[in-house]
């Protein structure tokens, strides 16, 4: 007998691991976890990163298109959602998050045309412009930031229900909400017709469009839907890590580090992002802990930042060549021996 869960494509498999990590965010980090440090230093930025890792993992990973603009699909969620929340009476926070990535996913389609005409390398490029772009139009038009002359905008507390959500382990609910809503619908979307589509753009479109899938639509749904959730990402960033809004949060290194992430973590893979991400975001930090217990402050903080790009760089080649799948293809790996092991 089929049951609904195979019918949906998930084995016992899936629902046991999704299970467990739910009772892990909800119950038992906000037991364990008792600083606000590793909430506002950690998991908050780890989960906001994921969550942008997730929408470039779809546009680069499932639908093989090369596009390096996270950062300001990112500026424009957080500056929209700013606006929605100061312009709008009494909206509430996620119609304000949702309306904030459809504005990014607007910016995405604008942006995903030249995918239409140009590939590779020279579509990487064209797609850098909505970095600038809108960061630039942010800058430049004084609404966006209601006219403020300081350059950095205080958020506005999110409030749900009538209750602000100010305090970190609260804002961290309220992002693992969100990110574990968008992942099962980013897995839905990877498993189901639409992500069999972007594949097959991404392997040979060629193939594709003569099985009767329009490049026009695939192409533009994966920048729109990779736009979206930078967006969310970008809101949600800017609300419960950074606190305000700055434009110069939203630079181009931003869009190299998720770059990285997706190619560190795993291309074509959700759970690459989350992985990639926590890499990613920890690797400095383990960097700045040997360099001050084990050194003592010896080695000089700007050393260690440039090893930490050389070692990114030496495992961006290494995985490229040897592992393309990255960190992902590797967790697998090591699960599939411990179970022949038992």
């Amino acid at each position: 007998m089929t049951t609904k869960a195979s019918i949906l494509g998930y084995g016992k498999t899936d629902i046991t691991n999704f299970v467990i990590m739910m009772v892990i965010a909800f119950a038992f980090v906000p037991m364990v976890v008792q600083t606000d440090y590793w909430y506002s230093s950690i998991l908050i930025p780890w989960l906001c990163l994921s969550l942008a890792a997730i929408g470039q993992q779809i546009v680069m990973g499932f639908a093989g298109q090369l596009a390096l603009g996270a950062a300001g699909f990112m500026a424009a969620g957080a500056f929209a959602c700013f606006n929605f929340i100061l312009r709008v009476p009494d909206i509430p926070f996620f119609v304000a998050l949702i309306l904030s990535g459809l504005v990014a996913a607007a910016f995405g389609v604008l942006f995903g045309l030249p995918s239409l005409r140009v590939r590779g390398i020279y579509l990487m490029v064209a797609t850098l412009a909505s970095q600038f772009f809108i960061v630039w139009m942010i800058d430049k038009f004084g609404w966006f930031k209601n006219y403020d002359t300081s350059g950095i905008i205080t958020a506005q507390d999110i409030v749900i229900f009538g209750k602000p959500f100010t305090s970190p382990l609260e804002m961290y609910l309220v992002i693992v909400v969100v990110v574990t809503v968008l992942t099962i619908l980013a897995i839905n979307m990877a498993r189901g017709s639409t992500g069999r589509n972007w594949m097959a753009v991404r392997d040979m479109d060629i193939a594709a469009e003569s099985m009767g899938i329009s490049l026009l639509r695939t192409k533009l749904q994966a920048f729109a839907i990779s736009a979206f959730y930078c967006g969310v990402a970008g809101a949600l960033f800017a609300f419960t890590y950074l606190k305000s809004l700055e434009p110069v949060a939203f630079d181009i290194k931003l869009s190299f580090k998720i770059l990285f992430m997706v190619i560190l973590g795993g291309l074509g893979t959700i759970n690459g992002a989350f992985i990639g991400a926590a890499f990613i975001l920890l690797f400095p930090v383990l960097l700045n802990s040997v360099g001050n217990n084990v050194f003592h402050g010896a080695i000089d903080a700007t050393i260690i930042s440039s090893i930490e790009q050389v070692v990114f760089g030496v495992l961006i080649i290494v995985f490229m060549i040897y592992e393309p799948l990255g960190m992902a293809r590797l967790w697998d790996n090591i699960k599939r021996r411990s179970r022949k092991a038992n």
